[in-house]
């Protein structure tokens, strides 16, 4: 028995993604402008990094309007996790990114090049840095209404956008002032490592729900809490106890014995109440029970009521 999952409607996700898209594409095209006028590899490899971004959000957009299908014949677990493998994507994405910048930014420390109109690029970064604040931070907020994944990781592409402007923004004011020309390619490389960081957590992430890692230890005791409540009404023990997640879902099922002479009718409607209680207790949570009697109890995973209800003699 399993019980029913509620979540926000897909379009409101896919509307998210979308503005992600555009806002990529009009932020790709002003700083490849911005870093052919200017000269600078920091402009350039910010544009190589709004391309990557643009990427992650077709893939996120992509995989939210396909996690949002029901259930079908060949994915009867639903689609969920095609969100987290979107995230997947995203990571490996961004570590390309930043291998692609570190390359650039070498190359020019080797060779030679020089910045001009540096005032036309600290206007584009500043400009390109408000937006995916902006963006960034509506994406954020979907993403955890909702769960996404998916978004999650397009969020985390645009704050990781974010920063790095704000640092080549930094470098274009030092050389502006300084003339050091050293400046733009090291930012550059310092913009790749943050890049790199991102993408590394963002794919850890992203793998360890594709393995079915188990629910966070705060929410498998908030289960077994909302179980060990259910003493007093016939519950005397569970196990196989497990937990997992899919994109902006969470699983859950494990094994219930119930009191000796409890009907089965008394139980399936236990069952459905602690069901509903582990639901509340989890967001977006797919509970399923199997039903067992108390002589299946094992050693160990009895279960004692609390205290209050403890008849005392005197």
């Amino acid at each position: 028995m399993a019980s029913a999952v509620s979540e926000q409607s897909p379009p409101t996700k896919e509307r998210t993604a979308a503005l992600s898209i555009f806002s990529n594409s009009g932020l790709i095209l002003l700083k490849v402008v911005a870093g052919t006028v200017t000269g600078s590899v920091a402009i350039l490899t910010e544009a190589v990094h709004s391309s990557i971004d643009l990427v992650a959000s077709i893939v996120a957009f992509v995989s939210v309007r396909k996690a949002g299908e029901p259930a079908d014949d060949t994915h009867r677990y639903g689609h969920e996790k095609i969100e987290n493998l979107a995230a997947a994507i995203e990571g490996v994405l961004i570590l390309v990114g930043s291998a692609t910048i570190a390359f650039e930014a070498i190359r020019r420390l080797l060779g030679r090049g020089r910045l001009h109109t540096v005032g036309l690029g600290i206007g584009v970064v500043a400009f390109s840095m408000l937006v995916n604040v902006v963006i960034s931070s509506v994406i954020a907020r979907t993403a955890r209404e909702t769960g996404s994944p998916a978004l999650e990781g397009d969020a985390a592409h645009l704050r990781t956008d974010a920063v790095t402007s704000a640092a080549v923004l930094v470098a274009l004011a030092l050389i502006k002032l300084t003339g050091a020309q050293w400046i733009d390619p090291v930012v550059a490389l310092l913009v790749a490592a943050a890049i790199l960081a991102t993408g590394v957590r963002l794919l850890g992430r992203s793998s360890r729900v594709l393995v079915d890692q188990a629910l966070p230890p705060d929410e498998v005791a908030a289960i077994r809490s909302a179980i060990e409540a259910f003493a007093p009404r016939g519950v005397v023990g569970y196990h196989e106890l497990r937990t997992r997640r899919a994109g902006s879902l969470r699983y859950v099922d494990l094994h219930v014995q119930f009191r000796a002479g409890t009907s089965l009718e008394n139980a399936h409607r236990t069952a459905h109440e602690l069901q509903n209680l582990i639901a509340s207790r989890l967001e977006r949570a797919d509970v399923l029970i199997h039903l067992e009697p108390e002589d299946r109890v094992r050693p160990g995973e009895g279960l004692r009521p609390p205290t209050d209800t403890v008849t005392r003699t005197g």
